[in-house]
């Protein structure tokens, strides 16, 4: 009674009163069913909804059961609001680039020359996300770890950003981490905005960095292309009012951020952390909508309701717009980062919606999603579902995965299926990589590689189809026949575990053993071995003998260690790692 009085504005005396006329005696202490709180709620001017009503509503706004992984989350969609409502709102930029090449420093500068209005000193705390202004208007950057990040939450649905800001050293230029930005920038199809950093350095060459990203498809618009350039010194600041303005214009014609600022908050948590004094706490960056203190919130598995907003100068505000990264506090729990976070009538219906969303976690735990494989390929493209191959290429070599992008060139394009490489490079299969799969609806192809224990596991968890291939002709012979229907279950090796080598025993006239620690999985006896060396394979041969101390046994688990002697193989070196498969028919 007391809490339903507070929610009508009048004194628990004056509702006990009028429900008293109506044959209704309660006290103010006691709970009331629904029916007599909207008869109360009526006769005050207000109309009652069922909880049971908001949290169905709430539910089918979301699709529920909050599945992640989709090109873009449903809430963050604006295709279905009305045109009239939706205004312009700030463009947000994330920097991303190479280690080393000045992302850091370049943010730093532009925070501390460029924060926004009204703030007297530096920015006082580190949120993640800040606004700056520049000739009167405001850009949002976020600063994310890397591309890594970048893509992570996108692989939930959320695209935070309107443009990508590529950091290139013109004492450096384009290196390894430089082009796998450039594939998860064109992978989240959002515009390039690029910055030669560094250029009163020793050494610098910003036109040979030109040239290196013209061989990549960045022209700039000195080349005759259409890629913004700019040419940037953290140090002494060159370049800075020139960057912010060419990010405006890049958002003015090719990006035009819009959003409803009258309507609930749907936003992004960039960050999340706990906190002493306060709980669980969250950088949210608002998308659509306005957030406000009191507003009951739900972000993936994780509800509450907003007990307090902080700007990213450390100021209380009572509301965030569009655009606006903020610290919320109030939450049930640490939220992932990149999760959607959106407002809901009801407590009870965040509270519902995140246990529903917890409950659906564990199922997809139990049976994790399958993407796009080459088994499936022809049935979806029958169900017009894939118009696109997309694949992403790992090799050992630049001369192999040269050899490997012209052989799939040369498939040509099916009626059904065209095929896309959204991603590529040298060295082993990488989390980074099955992130940009899983984001792209991708295959990986990986030509005498292997993975790394991240990207194994992140592969399994995310049902992304990762391929391994040692001859060229086998990579191509297998897409023509997925793209043609023809393709057929093969035998494949199903890893089962890895061990590291500490120490080479030899004996005179046997093979080698190889003194070994299980680092994951297991070693069986009936295992076929491949001994992989910095990353590259140097030997695949069955096991001959393996044993425990002077015992021959049939396994050795994590944790433990081994003597592994292989039937065709003999050079081991200390660090050197041996994984384990079984052999099985593939029929996914």
């Amino acid at each position: 009674m007391a809490e339903l009085a507070e929610r009508l504005g009048v004194s628990g005396p004056q509702v006990i009163k009028y429900l008293m006329t109506n044959g209704v005696a309660a006290a103010l202490n006691q709970a009331v069913d629904f029916e007599t709180a909207a008869l109360a709620a009526d006769h005050f001017g207000f109309e009652a909804e069922s909880e049971d009503a908001a949290v169905e509503a709430a539910v089918e706004a979301t699709g529920v059961a909050g599945q992640p992984g989709r090109a873009r989350h449903p809430l963050l969609d604006l295709s279905g609001e009305d045109p009239a409502t939706l205004v312009p709102r700030p463009p947000v930029a994330a920097v991303l680039g190479h280690v080393d090449h000045g992302k850091t420093s370049l943010l730093d500068v532009i925070r501390k020359t460029r924060v926004a209005a009204g703030e007297a000193g530096g920015i006082t705390q580190s949120i993640g996300a800040y606004q700056v202004m520049h000739k009167g208007r405001p850009i949002t950057f976020i600063d994310t770890p890397g591309h890594e990040a970048f893509t992570a939450m996108r692989a939930r649905g959320a695209d935070v950003t309107d443009i990508a800001i590529l950091v290139v050293a013109a004492d450096d230029g384009v290196m390894p981490q430089t082009e796998e930005a450039i594939q998860h920038a064109r992978g989240a199809g959002v515009p390039i905005v690029v910055a030669v950093n560094k250029i009163d350095k020793d050494g610098a060459n910003p036109d040979r960095v030109l040239q290196q990203l013209a061989d990549r498809g960045l022209v700039s618009e000195q080349y005759g292309g259409d890629t913004q350039v700019v040419r940037t010194s953290a140090k002494s600041g060159d370049g800075l009012d020139d960057l912010l303005e060419n990010i405006l214009v890049t958002a003015d014609i090719l990006v035009q951020p819009k959003a409803n600022p009258k309507r609930a908050a749907v936003g992004t948590v960039i960050d999340s952390h706990l906190e002493r004094g306060r709980g669980p706490i969250a950088t949210v960056l608002v998308q659509n909508g306005t957030l406000k203190v009191g507003d009951n919130i739900v972000a993936g598995a994780v509800f509450g309701k907003v007990r307090a907003l902080l700007d990213d100068s450390g100021r209380k505000v009572q509301g965030a717009g569009p655009s606006t990264p903020v610290v919320v506090t109030g939450l049930s729990d640490v939220v992932v980062a990149g999760e959607v976070l959106h407002v809901t009538d009801t407590e009870r219906a965040a509270r519902t919606l995140a246990e529903q969303r917890a409950l659906a976690q564990k199922q997809r735990q139990v049976q994790p999603v399958r993407h796009i494989s080459l088994a499936s390929l022809e049935a979806h493209a029958a169900e017009g579902e894939t118009k696109t191959l997309n694949l992403v290429l790992k090799a050992e070599a630049n001369g192999s995965l040269e050899a490997l992008r012209g052989q799939i060139a040369k498939l040509g394009d099916d009626p059904a299926v065209k095929i896309k490489v959204v991603g590529e490079g040298v060295g082993a299969v990488s989390e980074s990589d099955v992130n940009l799969a899983k984001v792209s609806d991708a295959i990986v192809i990986g030509f005498n590689v292997r993975p790394d224990d991240r990207a194994r596991a992140a592969a399994d968890d995310l049902g992304v189809d990762v391929r391994y291939y040692d001859v060229v002709y086998h990579v191509t012979e297998d897409i023509e026949k997925a793209v043609k229907g023809m393709y057929e279950p093969r035998m494949v090796e199903v890893f089962q575990g890895r061990a590291e080598v500490r120490r080479v025993f030899t004996v005179d006239g046997k093979n080698a053993i190889a003194g070994s620690h299980v680092l994951d999985g297991k070693i069986t006896r009936n295992a076929v071995c491949k001994v992989l060396r910095d990353g590259a394979e140097v030997a695949h041969s069955r096991i001959e003998a393996l044993k425990r101390f002077k015992d021959d046994v049939r396994e050795v688990v994590k944790d433990y260690d081994c003597g592994i002697t292989l039937a065709d193989f003999n050079e081991f070196q200390e660090g050197d790692v041996i994984e384990a498969y079984v052999v099985e028919q593939q029929n996914l």
